[in-house]
């Protein structure tokens, strides 16, 4: 019989599932906190349960001798050091959907205490105060609410703010035409939304794209008198910036749930009347938290009685006959969709990944999924193999799978083509007999490339003289050339350029590149 060990709270529910489904179960929800006694333990168990409390190190990975599973009630997995559990073969699962409601109320409950001003309504009345003329508020109905990122929460943030008679309006890359239209909302720009909103609410992950997107320059965008919700993650605001916004009476308020520092003890914007903020509370419901315990619990003892692998971070649905065979093409499939993904600007419409040859007899349901995380990633980056699926079936993105037997000259071919609203661009790729993934073809240009950690990708006019400007600049700025991959179309025509660099270009040395002579597009590619 498998053996689980709970080291942090889980409701009394939470514990029966385990023995419901035949697996024996230690609740010692102190033990997370206990790190020498965990680590004397850990050997004991097949499975683990975890909240944020447990911190799961390389350390404790390696006693854990007989450990297949982690699983953590909730989404954040920065207690568990994945890399090592990875290693070791042992499947980290989170439960990436349990807190959507939660947190969407929470972000609408900050939305509606920001416009009648409740918190400082509250102390002053407490104080012996009675300033009615004070605290005059404003209404939600008829406002328009921006939002951005329309994901799993942002959608729920969209359908409970028109219940309250709200305009919707939202900014996401990812969210297609279609999609905004069954939501009720208006698909804008970002420096449209920021003009227009009365309120803004964060529901986007913390990437580099979004890194500050309320940012000093967006913040003079907005209207006078905007109020801003964030109950995403901290980082997406400046800070500094918006200090100086609500201090110039420019900004009208803030709800700030998550913080770039947590925890926020000594923030400026605590000193400011009208800032409301919470300690991260956005999951903190008990229906919030019951939900991702039952669902861990399943998740768990499905995998150790039956082998079903469900929210995984680190592995794909997969047998372990199927894994040495699928291995390198799940790799083609990512990067494929990484390739795709990192070129893509606007709303994605569809995707379609073909299969020819060899690879199209295999189990293509794990490619599928490493193909979509690929795509989605780079934007979005809190996706995994398993979220990635129903992420593109959520934002209304068509996934078309076709397999054929061998047509060309290759015995196993992948080809992955982007439907956006503006074009289709495609990459197709082989694995050779290294086991090595490699591109053969973009956009309809053939060309035969291995994909390297850093690149360039640069399309231009077939032009003489092109690639010893590029090479002749690239060693300007300093850049090492490690292998140079070129294609075209016909003599004349379109021609693509992927270089293999030493190093990261930023985005001045980008601009150069790109006004070279020629150039269409130069974009910086990581893998």
């Amino acid at each position: 019989m498998p053996k689980v060990l709970v080291s942090d709270k889980l409701s009394p529910t939470a514990v029966q599932i385990f023995k419901d489904n035949g697996v024996e179960v230690d609740y010692l929800p102190d033990l997370g906190k206990d790190k020498e006694k965990l680590l004397e333990v850990i050997g004991q168990y097949d499975g683990l349960a975890i909240r944020s409390a447990s911190k799961i190190t390389e350390k404790i990975i390696a006693a854990a001798t007989n450990l297949k599973v982690i699983g953590r009630a909730g989404i954040g997995v920065d207690n568990v050091d994945i890399p090592a559990a990875t290693a070791k073969g042992i499947i980290v699962m989170n439960t990436p959907f349990g807190n959507s409601i939660t947190t969407a109320e929470h972000a609408i409950s900050l939305m509606m205490a920001l416009a009648r001003q409740l918190p400082e309504a509250d102390a002053s009345t407490r104080a012996g105060k009675w300033e009615k003329n004070r605290f005059m508020g404003v209404e939600v109905t008829n406002k328009t609410l921006g939002l951005i990122g329309a994901g799993n929460i942002g959608s729920i943030v969209a359908d409970r703010a028109l219940g309250l008679r709200m305009k919707v309006i939202a900014f996401d890359p990812f969210l297609t035409p279609e999609r905004a239209q069954t939501l009720g909302v208006e698909k804008v720009e970002l420096d449209d939304l920021l003009a227009r909103a009365d309120f803004i609410t964060l529901h986007t992950p913390l990437i580099d794209a979004t890194r500050n997107i309320i940012s000093a320059e967006a913040l003079a965008k907005t209207k006078k008198g905007v109020r801003i919700i964030n109950c995403a993650r901290g980082g997406l605001i400046d800070e500094a910036a918006l200090y100086d916004a609500l201090k110039s009476g420019h900004v009208a308020g803030a709800a700030l749930d998550v913080f770039l520092e947590e925890p926020a003890q000594n923030s400026p914007l605590f000193e400011l009347p009208n800032v409301i903020c919470t300690p991260h509370l956005g999951a903190a419901t008990t229906e919030a938290q019951e939900n991702v315990a039952l669902q861990v619990a399943e998740q768990i003892s499905a995998y150790l009685m039956s082998g079903e692998i469900t929210n995984a971070l680190n592995f794909p649905s997969i047998s372990a006959e199927e894994a040495p065979i699928l291995t390198p093409f799940i790799k083609l499939a990512e990067v494929l969709g990484s390739f795709a993904g990192q070129l893509t600007e606007t709303a994605i419409r569809g995707i379609r990944i073909e299969f020819e040859g060899n690879v199209a007899a295999m189990n293509t349901r794990p490619m599928v999924a490493a193909a979509l995380n690929g795509v989605l990633k780079p934007m979005m980056g809190e996706v995994n193999m398993v979220s990635a699926p129903q992420i593109a079936k959520d934002r209304g993105i068509n996934v078309e799978v076709i397999t054929r037997e061998q047509q060309g000259a290759y015995e196993n071919y992948i080809r992955l083509t982007v439907m956006t609203e503006r074009q289709e661009r495609g990459v197709a790729g082989t694995v050779f007999a290294n086991g090595k993934p490699r591109v053969i073809q973009v956009k309809g240009i053939n060309m035969e490339a291995e994909l390297t950690p850093s690149m360039l990708y640069v399309t231009n006019e077939d032009k003489p003289g092109h690639i010893g400007r590029l090479g002749t600049l690239l060693g300007k700025l300093g850049i090492n050339i490690a292998n140079f991959n070129l294609g075209r179309v016909e003599i004349g025509q379109d021609a693509i350029a992927l270089v293999s660099i030493d190093g990261t270009l930023t985005e001045p040395q980008l601009a150069e590149i790109a006004g070279l002579e020629g150039v269409k597009q130069a974009r910086a590619l990581r893998f």
